[in-house]
């Protein structure tokens, strides 16, 4: 028997046609100390109060998808110990369901708080399957990999299709999505002067999409669909910075921060629907800057955790950006964000290895 089985059949028979959110900021918004929470205080050494509290204001989450029964519950959150996320995933051309079952093994091993599978070929939704199934800590994704492997073109990608696809991915048990909602249009022109340009993969797509169908952004349009979607599962937000700077020449410009405005505004509808929300950061920092990112994004998304990628203090060091990134990640963690994703040697030259 799984260690939440009984928890999540107790709360599927209290619903009892009170709606359908199982999110757990739903429950801490209505006083209700979940099992989860009480599990996330032990770990934490914390009064299971103040895990209800920091959940029911938006500043912490604890992603945990109702069919990811297996999972041992932790926090994201300033009040918590600051998290490490670790990336795996096959690419079209390397990889086998077994290689990235012992990075998992690896990663958790090794103290990784939660895995993202970043799958972008194969026989993707059997890997997302076998990584859940033996994963303890919570496996996020971007639903936007797995959509532009059924179509022949990045234009050819539907709001259908994606909806499609993360109800699939929620279905499954996967815990928190990254979701790019905040590439808008607008944003186009500010990036085109840009040393780097747009280096997130999903921000790419999407702006590819934008210029050719000249629309605006579909995630951001949709995204109340979306919010029904992650409240009947528990499935929390990782809002993705689409426009990160790729280069410290990039930092902190007008489309980085106009973008991290339209997060802010989409974590005040997720909290909208009682939806869990995390916001993404950086990306490369020059360090007199890192503590500004903090300062910046606790004011406009209202303290949402922060889960930065990095940050990368300097842009050339190819074989070495685990310490460039070491430096930021210290940096940004002391000044408050909530969890940070490793950076192997092999940043910017391949796919990591087990």
């Amino acid at each position: 028997m799984a260690i939440r089985d009984a928890w999540v059949e107790k709360r599927k028979a209290g619903m009892n046609g009170h709606g359908h959110n199982f999110s757990q900021m739903h429950f801490a918004r209505r006083g209700v100390v979940t099992e989860e929470m009480e599990f996330v205080a032990r770990r934490e050494k914390i009064d299971p109060e103040l895990v209800r509290s920091e959940i029911a204001r938006g500043r912490a989450i604890i992603p945990a998808n109702i069919h990811h029964l297996n999972l041992e519950p932790m926090g994201i959150g300033v009040a918590f110990r600051c998290k490490i996320n670790a990336n795996i995933g096959n690419s079209a051309t390397t990889s086998k369901i077994e290689d990235e079952l012992e990075k998992l093994h690896r990663a958790v091993h090794y103290g990784s708080d939660t895995v993202m599978d970043l799958s972008t070929g194969g026989d993707i939704p059997t890997i997302r399957r076998a990584i859940i199934n033996a994963s303890p800590v919570p496996i996020g994704t971007v639903p936007i990999y797995e959509a532009i492997s059924r179509v022949r073109r990045p234009e050819d990608l539907t709001i259908e299709l994606m909806l499609e696809v993360i109800e699939e991915q929620a279905e499954q048990g996967v815990d928190y999505m990254t979701i790019h909602a905040g590439v808008l249009r607008e944003a186009l022109p500010l990036v085109r002067n840009r040393i780097t340009g747009i280096v997130s993969r999903g921000g790419a797509l999407l702006a590819q999409w934008m210029a050719f169908h000249k629309k605006e952004n579909f995630l951001y349009e949709n995204f109340e669909a979306i919010c029904k979607i992650f409240q009947k599962y528990d499935v929390s937000f990782s809002l993705g910075d689409g426009l990160r700077p790729g280069s410290i020449a990039d930092a902190s410009d007008a489309a980085q921060f106009g973008e991290l405005n339209t997060l802010g505004e989409l974590t005040r509808v997720a909290w909208k629907y009682d939806v869990q929300v995390m916001i993404e950061g950086p990306g490369h920092i020059p360090m007199d800057q890192i503590q500004m990112q903090v300062d910046k994004e606790n004011e406009i998304c209202q303290e949402a955790p922060f889960y930065t990628l990095g940050p990368l203090v300097t842009d050339f060091a190819p074989g070495y950006d685990h310490i460039t990134s070491a430096i930021g990640a210290a940096m940004i963690g002391w000044y408050g964000a909530s969890m940070l994703c490793y950076v192997t040697p092999k940043e910017h030259l391949g796919l990591p290895n087990r």
